[in-house]
Order: C-alpha cells, then structure tokens, then sequence
C-alpha cells in the first residue's frame, strides 16, 4: 500500500479533519506506543499501520 493510498482510505473512513487526528494524535500500542504517523516514518509498513488503525477503530472487514 502506498502512502497516498493510505490518505485516501483514512479519508473515506473517517473524514478529513478526523482522520487527521487519528493519524496524528491516537497511540496505538499495537504500534510500539508510537502515534500511525511516528510509526510509518519510523519504517513501519504502511499496510500494517492501516490494518492496526483498523483494528483498533473497529473498522468493517470488507472496508479495510
């Protein structure tokens, strides 16, 4: 998954503003305790991150 990809997915699930803060805001433990944005500049896959957002925002299986 691309990083653009990733903004257009953020976007349709959880809007513009929102998905801002989710990325930028939330600690996921899933994530080392790192922010989404903290764990994908730290070399995380970009997928990974997605799923774990995903995961913890109990996002429907069909729309991951």
């Amino acid at each position: 998954m691309r990083l653009q990809e990733f903004w257009s997915r953020m976007e349709r699930q959880f809007g513009a503003v929102r998905s801002q803060t989710v990325v930028r805001d939330h600690v996921f433990g899933s994530l080392g305790g790192r922010t989404a944005a903290e764990a994908i500049e730290a070399g995380v896959a970009v997928r990974t991150v997605w799923l774990e957002i995903c995961k913890e925002y109990d996002v429907p299986p069909k729309e991951r």
